[in-house]
């Protein structure tokens, strides 16, 4: 009896522990040119995931495949900059041609997962704010290695407003042009 009532108020904590995501705000950008977004972008700064976990110098680079889904490639090296360079090729799919800032990812296997443009530099496509269905998925993207002060400040604040906990951003280290 004893040992089911421990397992019962263990199923109980797991149950709560599973349930205590937070509520956010997905919604997209309600303009978007996808042919603008194509191209590189940096990872700035990123919610940290095994898929991800000690990569630096992380990018991802978005093209058009003749079927008109788009090609994804996450790429970055592990540890630092003289690790293993690491390479990922995804799909991407349009789900609502009225809204093409929502897209569907497959990772692997078949398995898709929301990829959300919440916040775009309207004017020139210079940053976005992207994230998911949940509340364990961000990514701050710039199209040079380094974002202005300004525009971090604004990216941190629209994702706090829309429910998102910034502390837990991973702050990524990038390659610059001086380096070797």
């Amino acid at each position: 009896m004893r040992f089911k009532l421990i397992g019962l108020i263990c199923l109980i904590m797991q149950c709560n522990l599973s349930c205590t995501q937070h509520i956010i705000n997905k919604e997209t950008v309600q303009t978007l040119d996808l042919h603008r977004y194509m191209g590189k972008w940096f990872e700035i700064a990123r919610f940290d995931h095994r898929f991800e976990h000690n990569l630096v110098g992380a990018t991802v680079e978005y093209s058009f495949l003749p079927n008109g889904d788009i090609e994804v490639v996450n790429s970055g090296y592990w540890g630092n900059f003289s690790g293993s360079f690491k390479r990922a090729k995804d799909i991407a799919k349009i789900t609502d041609p009225t809204c093409p800032s929502k897209l569907k990812v497959c990772f692997f296997m078949r398995f898709y997962a929301e990829y959300n443009i919440m916040e775009i530099d309207e004017d020139n496509y210079s940053y976005a704010l992207v994230g998911s269905n949940t509340s364990d998925y961000l990514w701050l993207l710039s199209r040079t290695p380094t974002l202005p002060e300004e525009a971090i400040l604004f990216l941190l604040t629209k994702a706090k407003e829309r429910g998102y906990n910034t502390s837990m951003l991973k702050w990524v280290k990038q390659k610059h042009e001086n380096q070797k």
